[in-house]
């Protein structure tokens, strides 16, 4: 099985900029499609972008152009850069891995935008 350990997240002013970094133990990170998903207070957890085992990617309409997804596989990482971040994306940010039928979890990340 797979180990995910995410890093990163913090206090951010709006307009800025994080990146976050998911590193993966366990298996073969290269064969992963691996994504991004958050979950703010009260909400469900929503998919934000996918990295596929073939190299495409898939963004949720509220980031794309300005979140990207993106993987390390020297370093079995798996990045998401964010930038012009707003207060709506506030939230704890998962990361997962997917072979086949089996998905695996990150503890998440609290990313905070706020003035």
């Amino acid at each position: 099985q797979v180990q995910l350990v995410e890093s990163g997240g913090g206090l951010v002013q709006p307009g800025g900029s994080l990146r976050l970094s998911c590193a993966a133990s366990g298996g073969i990170f290269s064969t992963y499609s691996m994504g991004w998903y958050r979950q703010a207070p009260g909400k469900q957890r929503d998919l934000v972008a996918r990295l596929s085992y073939g190299g495409s990617t898939w963004y949720a309409d509220s980031v794309k152009g300005l979140f990207t997804i993106s993987r390390d596989n020297a370093n079995n990482t798996v990045y998401l850069q964010m930038n012009s971040l707003k207060p709506d994306d506030t939230a704890v940010y998962y990361c997962d891995a997917v072979l086949g039928s089996a998905n695996y979890w990150g503890q998440g990340t609290q990313v905070t935008v706020s003035s």
